[in-house]
């Protein structure tokens, strides 16, 4: 009962996300043989003014080089 559960910053369409969910079960499917049924995916989306890198938060990197 594979639990596949993706972080990502927000900003992605409907469609970007369920094309997501599909190659997530696929892979689950043809990697470890889960069925369909019994594999689960959580996808969670983060304001990009929440998440951050290198002391950067993603809104902050998407516009630009640091300002330092």
């Amino acid at each position: 009962m594979p639990l596949i559960d993706v972080s990502i910053a927000e900003g992605r369409s409907p469609e970007q996300l369920r094309a997501l969910v599909s190659a997530l079960h696929r892979a689950a499917e043809e990697t470890v043989g889960a069925l369909p049924e019994n594999t689960t995916v959580i996808i969670r989306e983060v304001p990009s003014t929440h998440w951050s890198k290198a002391d950067r938060t993603i809104a902050e990197l998407r516009t630009g080089p640091d300002p330092a």
